[in-house]
């Protein structure tokens, strides 16, 4: 698929086909491009977790109050370490670099999910301790978006945008 292929077809999914996999070779190669992301000073500050198991993704759910997210069969859960950001570039690196870094890993997975056919939703609104302690992930780890990977079982219509004109200035 041409990249901006993958750009325009990029959705938002909430519902998903649990009778279709995800395979290990799906999951291996979002987490690549993910890993892949512009990073400052190249630090590389997010950490991963891969919650597949039933069990796993029941807890998770039930600490987001969005059980919906973890319908899909496979769950990433995207976290950031800021400590190295914050031990190069003081406070703007543990609170902008680090995010920064994150979601640009959090955003090549969406669009990867798109090149494999698969379909996610970036799902932000949650307590970071809840997360953390239904997935066991230490602090100062910071649970930044939890990810639904799966087949799409609905059809996701293209989202309304702002027009450029409103949202640019060129100087």
């Amino acid at each position: 698929m041409e990249f901006s292929q993958v750009i325009e077809r990029r959705r938002s999914v909430r519902h998903f086909n649990t009778k279709l996999a995800v395979t290990d070779d799906d999951v291996t190669a979002l987490l690549n491009a993910g890993a892949s992301a512009p990073t400052a000073g190249n630090i590389q500050p997010w950490r991963f977790v891969v919650v597949r198991s039933a069990d796993a993704r029941e807890r998770l759910g039930a600490a987001m109050h969005q059980r919906w997210a973890t319908a899909a069969p496979v769950v990433i859960v995207v976290c950031v370490d800021p400590r190295p950001c914050a031990a190069r570039y003081g406070a703007r690196g543990e609170q902008l670099y680090s995010i920064q870094d994150t979601a640009a890993a959090v955003e090549n997975i969406l669009l990867a999910a798109v090149d494999r056919g698969l379909a996610s939703c970036w799902v932000g609104a949650f307590d970071d301790g809840a997360v953390r302690e239904a997935i066991g992930v230490p602090a100062p780890l910071t649970p930044v978006a939890v990810l639904p990977i799966g087949h799409s079982a609905e059809a996701a219509g293209k989202p309304a945008r702002r027009p450029l004109e409103e949202v640019t200035t060129w100087l």
